[in-house]
């Protein structure tokens, strides 16, 4: 992704001046989009917090900070009584995004079956190579939502409208993104593209997350309160609604951000395609009933009660909402039924849920 003209990866591998020992240095997306602060993550305790607090987010990432996060524990101890305990402190930090556990399990597999003083340099080797893997998995994603979008009739002459939900970009991932990967892809093809992008409460990354980084690539983009999107559909404004996920189970359904299966009901209301975005690894072939088998992470009522931005003076700020006697729930996720999804967009093609099989032999 390019940051005032700079290239950067969302997460990155560092040498500890002076120390010699390895760091990890990732973009502290509590910040965005007020503030671009590069954090140095120096042990896993430090990134599990990361991951625990979202200064790291997005499927992908999360992955791929796990992977670190166990390279970091074997640069400490890397006895398999060690290396195993990191990795159920990792898994337990985000519960619904399957990549944690699937970059988890593919770490372990490699290190377990080399001796332990070998284990330290192979952990950052395989991590490296995670990341590696999620950008050129990306990188075809984007080429097969633009050819998706190519291929589709828009109601504009115009403009190509796409409707997107939470953050499913750069910053969800290592590079490039998974459902905003199509839309960078068409505006850097020279198709003319508009992205409706979901506020996304309560942790506002649409507005915040989203926004910026379309804005950093030239992107139009407008930035509308979650309740607008039907409204849309109906005037004939939105071409299509493209969204990533934290999970899709073998049989399509898909799990992604609050809110995902409104605009999935909307979309079906509307006869509009509804496309989710994600890399193989996202795909969790385990599941058979994603209602019951998927743990929808509960996260604290604060992020309900309150909010942060930036306020007249520059500072940032947090205010409360609700009264203070308000109970609040805050469920981080919710499943969208295959029968309301048009289709998976994969590194491998693009697939009906019916058809998802055939991602995994491809």
């Amino acid at each position: 992704m390019i940051v005032n003209k700079q290239h950067y990866r969302t997460i990155w591998p560092m040498l500890s001046a002076g120390s010699g020992r390895a760091q990890v240095a990732i973009l502290d997306q509590t910040q965005l989009p007020h503030e671009f602060a590069i954090v140095h993550i120096a042990n896993l305790a430090q990134m599990e917090v990361a991951i625990k607090t979202m200064q790291v987010r997005g499927a992908p990432l999360i992955g791929a900070a796990a992977a670190y996060g166990l390279a970091l524990a074997a640069q400490e101890d890397a006895s398999e009584e060690a290396l195993q305990a990191a990795a159920q402190r990792l898994r337990l930090s985000r519960p619904t995004a399957v990549n944690l556990d699937w970059a988890l399990k593919r770490m372990l597999s490699m290190l377990l079956l080399v001796p332990q003083a070998d284990r330290a340099s192979l952990a950052w080797s395989e991590a490296q190579a995670i990341c590696d893997e999620d950008v050129l998995q990306n990188q075809a994603i984007g080429q097969h939502g633009l050819a998706l979008m190519q291929q589709c009739q828009p109601k504009s002459a115009q403009v190509f409208n796409v409707l997107t939900h939470c953050n499913a970009g750069w910053l969800a991932t290592v590079d490039v993104g998974t459902a905003l990967a199509p839309i960078y892809a068409a505006h850097d093809a020279g198709m003319a593209v508009h992205v409706w992008v979901d506020e996304t409460r309560p942790r506002n990354q649409g507005a915040s997350l989203t926004a910026w980084e379309l804005a950093q690539h030239g992107v139009p983009h407008t930035v509308i309160s979650d309740n607008a999107g039907g409204h849309l559909m109906q005037q004939g404004l939105v071409d299509m609604v493209l969204v990533g996920a934290d999970r899709v189970s073998g049989q399509g359904d898909v799990c992604n951000k609050i809110g995902t299966y409104l605009k999935a009901l909307a979309a079906f209301d509307n006869g509009l395609p509804f496309y989710a975005a994600v890399p193989s690894p996202t795909i969790d072939w385990s599941v058979s009933d994603a209602l019951s088998e998927i743990e929808i992470e509960q996260r604290h009522g604060d992020e309900v009660a309150f909010i942060q931005g930036l306020a007249t003076n520059g500072s940032l700020q947090s205010v409360r909402l609700v009264p203070s006697g308000s109970s609040t729930a805050n469920p981080a996720f919710d499943v969208t039924p295959a029968r309301l999804v048009t289709g998976i967009i994969t590194e491998r093609g693009v697939f009906s849920p019916a058809r998802l099989l055939d991602a995994k032999r491809a």
